[in-house]
């Protein structure tokens, strides 16, 4: 307990003190947000918001950092493999999105990387973090991945592996790729309005904190006092207390960073935040071995990407027509006449209860089996 208590003080600690020394080194810069010309049209509040230092996220992924060794090593819990991951994902993409935001910085416009190339770039991230997370087995012969698809654990009669060792390593990778993107893709999505995707972040990634140090307490082998005693629904995660550490260092710099960038918002997290957010998610999701589930507990990052997929489908099918004002769907309440602060609280409430249906599940299954 030690550990996730110092690892979250410290992150958050970095994130509120510290963001201010960033922001001047980020003025100096000139990491200035540009604002895509459609938006500023349609909502000329967003206007007043161009110059605004971006980039934000390179703080809370530094702070992440520094909490999560911090904790780590005060609570006598070295970082192990699986948490190195979680590192790597979040490092990873958010690589890829300071790419693209620099080169909107640069150039002065809202065109950056190409889409192509940044699911290039994620495969890049997500394809290693596969390979990894498939060996490395600890004395229990526990890797932090598995070859098989999870809701609240591995679906024994779901593995790659059935297919044979090459098309098995294929699909596999397949798999964690596109678990990768797509959380990545829609958190960027999302992130649209201040706030908005850091404070849904904060549920999110604190279910999965939750969930994390649960399976900590109900593990097969290596876990906590009341592991023995149930057996016959224990989890086979391994490193669930390290996973549980480095969510909580997580949270606390997502909370810190919030302080800055609640409405309205002093600095925005750019790509490199909201695709480190992503990464963050697919990768605990994908060593908590709860992959589908990750569907209900980061739901509120599916409504954005889901009304634009909406939107175009209504487009072509009606010829012409609109199903929303604007899409991602915030923008669409904001045409509607919604106040920014009214949408981001309202998807805050939602992301809560979303993660907390998603802990519920969690929880139900594993009363079924006891």
């Amino acid at each position: 307990m030690r550990s996730l208590l110092t690892a979250a003080a410290i992150s958050l600690a970095f994130t509120l003190f510290l963001t201010p020394v960033f922001l001047r080194l980020f003025r100096r810069w000139g990491w200035g947000q540009v604002i895509r010309t459609p938006e500023s049209v349609h909502n000329p509040s967003h206007e007043e918001k161009r110059g605004t230092p971006t980039m934000g996220g390179t703080i809370f992924i530094v702070g992440t950092i520094v909490g999560y060794l911090a904790g780590a090593f005060t609570g006598n819990n070295p970082p192990t493999i699986s948490g190195w991951l979680v590192v790597w994902m979040m490092v990873g993409f958010g690589a890829v999105g300071f790419i693209d935001d620099y080169m909107k910085v640069r150039s002065q416009r809202s065109l950056g990387l190409s889409g192509w190339r940044k699911i290039v770039g994620q495969i890049l991230v997500a394809v290693p973090f596969g390979i990894v997370a498939l060996n490395f087995p600890n004395a229990w012969s526990q890797t932090p991945a598995s070859p098989y698809i999870s809701v609240f654990r591995d679906v024994p009669m779901l593995s790659f592996m059935a297919l044979g060792p090459i098309i098995g390593w294929l699909l596999y990778l397949a798999w964690v790729s596109f678990i990768g993107v797509a959380f990545s893709n829609s958190t960027n999505v999302t992130d649209g309005l201040d706030g908005l995707a850091a404070g849904a972040a904060i549920f999110v990634v604190g279910a999965y904190s939750l969930i994390a140090f649960w399976q900590f307490n109900q593990a097969c082998a290596g876990g906590g006092d009341l592991a023995p005693a149930l057996q016959p629904a224990c989890y086979d995660t391994r490193d669930p207390f390290d996973l549980a550490i480095v969510s909580a260092a997580f949270i606390g710099a997502l909370v810190g960073f919030l302080w800055w960038n609640a409405p309205k918002a002093q600095v925005f997290m750019g790509d490199v935040g909201s695709m480190a957010i992503g990464g963050v998610i697919a990768a605990m999701a994908i060593l908590t071995r709860t992959e589908l589930l990750a569907v209900l507990v980061a739901g509120v990052y599916v409504i954005g990407p889901g009304s634009v997929i909406l939107q175009r489908l209504y487009f072509k099918l009606t010829r012409g027509k609109r199903l929303f004002l604007m899409s991602p769907f915030h923008h669409h309440l904001e045409m509607r006449g919604w106040s920014e602060i009214t949408i981001v609280v309202r998807m805050w409430i939602i992301a809560g209860l979303l993660a907390v249906s998603g802990i519920g599940f969690f929880y139900v299954e594993w009363l079924s089996r006891t």
